[in-house]
């Protein structure tokens, strides 16, 4: 028998979009599921949608945090696996089929995480960038992920509960990164299923874009540091990644130089961190092209090399500012 799923999905003022992932659970092609929602006290119309579909819905009494909402939210469920989503994630019709497929293959001592499509459900180029670029980094170790992201994350609801669950006291993001490393060190193996999917609502503009890069570098910096992790190829914080802000580091010194000495060696000399960005890089570059064709991989992996890196490096600079801080007031 297929095991008995509950969908669980946190929501903060999501109105614009939790309406588009409760219909698209309930399309689900699954036999045994349920869906909770619990709203983290939003000050929206989000119950008044939410309300509107045939699931279990949970209001917190006070804003606790997207962690606290899917502890809450396993807490109340039935299932013998939990899968968690988000507000702004539509699962495929046969998402939750796989996920029940999956987990009978590995069995409860196997966390098995899903991705995100790689079309977004709103098209524009920077949605697509970002879909394409998650997809693809997710994916590259599925076998021996250093994380799954609760975006699409799937775990036997006993697995959860002796592991504590989501860490409720902690930073903005990476919440089930520090969750999926505890359970690792409690012996859990972590795998991707690359058909495990979810489309993404990401309404990006390239301001949005860049201050999210900011906004989830400065933090995932902060982590890893604690975590001391800072150079591991983890997920979307990935070995290119990193080795692409360094390079950006080197062309800027470059520049500067040129400003400062005026000679035009520095300029030539830029050439060679940009031509080891796209070796080090070529699988992504790949990926840009599979996804969106030659024009979108030309654009794409143009915003990779030169302005997706300034973003990434000045989230990063500022969480080693925070972490000095924290460390200093600690």
């Amino acid at each position: 028998m297929a095991p008995f799923i509950s969908l669980i999905i946190p929501n903060r003022n999501g109105e614009a979009t939790i309406g588009l992932c409760l219909e698209a659970a309930h399309a689900s092609k699954c036999e045994s599921f349920e869906v909770i929602v619990v709203d983290d006290h939003s000050e929206d119309r989000s119950i008044e949608v939410i309300k509107r579909f045939p699931c279990k819905l949970i209001s917190l009494g006070e804003h606790g945090g997207a962690s606290r909402a899917r502890n809450t939210g396993a807490a109340h469920s039935r299932g013998d696996v939990l899968f968690f989503t988000d507000a702004d994630c539509l699962v495929e019709e046969d998402t939750l089929a796989i996920a029940a497929e999956a987990f009978s293959s590995h069995g409860p001592g196997t966390i098995i995480g899903g991705t995100y499509t790689q079309e977004p459900h709103d098209r524009g180029f920077f949605n697509s960038f970002q879909s394409i670029f998650i997809n693809y980094s997710e994916c590259k170790k599925a076998d021996n992920a250093d994380y799954a992201a609760a975006h699409a994350m799937v775990i036997a609801a006993d697995t959860f509960k002796e592991n504590q669950g989501f860490p409720e006291d902690f930073l903005p993001v990476a919440e089930d990164v520090e969750f999926s490393h505890r359970l690792r060190r409690a012996g859990c193996r972590i795998i991707i299923n690359p058909r495990l999917q979810v489309r993404h609502i990401f309404n990006f503009s390239l301001y949005r874009s860049l201050r999210n890069a900011v906004f989830k570098s400065m933090n995932w910096t902060v982590y890893s540091i604690a975590n001391r992790d800072i150079f591991a190829d983890s997920g979307t914080a990935s070995t290119e990644l990193k080795t692409t802000v360094g390079f950006y580091a080197i062309n800027v010194i470059l520049l500067l130089s040129f400003v400062i000495f005026r000679d035009p060696l520095f300029l030539y000399l830029t050439a060679l961190p940009i031509a080891a960005s796209l070796w080090v890089s070529r699988n992504l570059v790949m990926a840009f092209h599979k996804g969106g064709g030659t024009v979108f991989a030309a654009a794409a992996t143009a915003y990779y090399l030169f302005l997706y890196p300034l973003a990434v490096g000045a989230g990063g600079f500022a969480g080693l500012l925070r972490y000095l801080c924290r460390r200093g007031h600690g």
